[in-house]
């Protein structure tokens, strides 16, 4: 993790605090944490004894520590599993901070009584030391330990980490003006007039305007970045409307078309090359969502489509020999390395319904990426595709592409969301993926929209490239600002 894009995630008063105590730290001797407070950490009872759990003792686990009053356990042990186990009772108000996990480095401060899992350490200062000036210092440390905790498989400090780290002892007064301070900052996102940092508040007050200034270049970019997308979503909304490029009343109509598709479909059935499937119901009055064009036609995805239909269940084989088997991670932004695609066992006597073709086209249909859609384009490996994906087979007589962008419009997505909702995860079926509504123009005019399109995407990609770079160098400014405040 980058120092900008830690900064970017705390709050202020965290910056704050790193640039004080690294003012404390050239003003007052310092001394390890193990010789100025005791930690502890707990344990994890038995997960195979049911028995252990659910009783009326808290116990609270790395990922609940929260950088502030922690008031609720998601789990609680019995007394059986505290004396059968390391885990023990940690009083309340007890300072405590995650050693592993996501949330390593992270502080709390128990509102109750509870015990932990041995991914949380218990930290008791001892006299003279304040709990909340030890709460701050970790909060400013965890950037570091951070740092620190790459390497494993996953991310890990150990007591002895936090023992042997530094720390300035100030006098008591001291360390309670500092955690007042940084308590009131968190609070109000403002400075309180202090007069033992009278000569740290011109840094202060220079890293909030930094912090500031970062986060409004951090908004501005997302908003260009949303600007882009919206401008892409109204793009392909316009094409599917007829509203992207002019009608010509020379094109064959839609209506001729559609009779063109049947008899397309009607011969391939003859020939055995594809099932003969139930009509689709016609699409009525009621369904329409808008008024097309003279010439378009409302339509059926599956009237347009040899067949839609699910992938081969098979385990990847990361040999890169054989056949491929071509899944839902290994289509990143509209593409595929298929040097990265692994391979499968596949009878041969499946590989004819799985083999993907030029201008097929698939679609996630579970999961957080549902709805996704890939256009095969350029392949050059044989592959078949997984069973978290469906296939959809364009005809002959309709242009692929103009499929891919409707795909991409808000007309696909309300259906789409509309068909997968309902308990559960989402996910969509080919049943439903065939029936839904589809604006269909005369194959010509289809041409025209593609080229059309794809010259604004471009346009789009080029204004997305200059965003990132813009937005690259002013976090490379940001990161060497912030570097250079929190030297010591």
């Amino acid at each position: 993790m980058r120092l900008l894009e830690f900064y970017n995630k705390v709050d202020n008063s965290v910056g704050v605090a790193k640039i004080l105590f690294n003012f404390l730290s050239n003003k007052y001797p310092s001394k390890k944490i193990r010789d100025i407070a005791k930690t502890s950490s707990g344990g994890t009872p038995n997960r195979s004894i049911s028995a252990y759990y659910g009783g009326n003792i808290p116990w609270i686990k790395s990922g609940e520590l929260n950088d502030g009053l922690i008031i609720k356990s998601e789990e609680t042990i019995t007394e059986d599993a505290l004396k059968n186990s390391s885990a023990k009772i940690y009083p309340k108000g007890t300072l405590v901070l995650a050693l592993y996990g996501a949330t390593v480095g992270k502080t709390g401060i128990l509102g109750f009584e509870s015990a932990s899992n041995q991914a949380v350490c218990a930290v008791y200062p001892e006299k003279g030391i304040s709990k909340e000036y030890l709460f701050w210092f970790f909060r400013q440390k965890r950037f570091e330990y951070i740092q620190q905790s790459f390497g494993g498989a996953q991310p890990n400090i150990s007591q002895d980490v936090v023992k042997n780290t530094d720390i300035p002892i100030p006098p008591v007064e001291i360390q309670e003006s500092v955690q007042k301070l940084l308590f009131h900052i968190e609070k109000t996102k403002q400075f309180m007039d202090v007069k033992e940092y009278s000569t740290v508040l011109p840094q202060l007050k220079e890293f909030m305007l930094v912090k500031e200034g970062s986060d409004s270049v951090k908004s501005f970019y997302a908003e260009n970045f949303d600007i882009i997308n919206n401008l892409q979503k109204t793009i392909l909304s316009e094409a599917i409307q007829g509203k992207l490029v002019p009608q010509d009343p020379k094109d064959e109509p839609a209506s001729e078309l559609l009779k063109k598709i049947k008899k397309e479909k009607d011969k391939l059935i003859k020939e055995g090359k594809i099932k003969k499937q139930k009509p689709l119901t016609p699409i009525s009055e009621d369904e329409i969502p808008y008024e097309l064009p003279e010439g378009w036609e409302w339509t059926r995805l599956g009237d347009l489509c040899e067949r839609i239909h699910y992938g081969y269940t098979a385990s990847a084989v990361h040999n890169n020999s054989g056949i491929k088997l071509l899944r839902i991670t290994d289509i990143q932004n509209g593409k595929v390395d298929w040097m990265e695609v692994p391979s499968c066992q596949i009878k041969d006597s499946e590989v004819d319904k799985y083999l993907l073709n030029e201008n097929d086209i698939l679609i996630a249909r579970t999961g957080g990426t549902i709805g996704k859609t890939y256009l095969v384009k350029n392949l050059n490996a044989k592959s078949i595709f997984a069973s978290y994906l469906i296939r959809a087979v364009p005809l002959n007589k309709v242009n692929p592409e103009y499929i891919k962008n409707f795909f991409g419009s808000a007309l696909y997505w309300e259906q789409l969301f509309e068909k997968s909702m309902g308990t559960g995860q989402p996910n969509v079926n080919g049943v439903a993926l065939s029936n839904l509504k589809f604006p269909l123009p005369p194959l010509a005019e289809q041409t025209r929209i593609v080229e059309k399109v794809d010259k604004l995407m471009v346009y789009c990609t080029e204004l997305e490239k200059q965003i990132r770079e813009g937005q690259k160098n002013s976090e490379m400014l940001m990161e060497s600002v912030l570097k250079e405040k929190f030297k010591k």
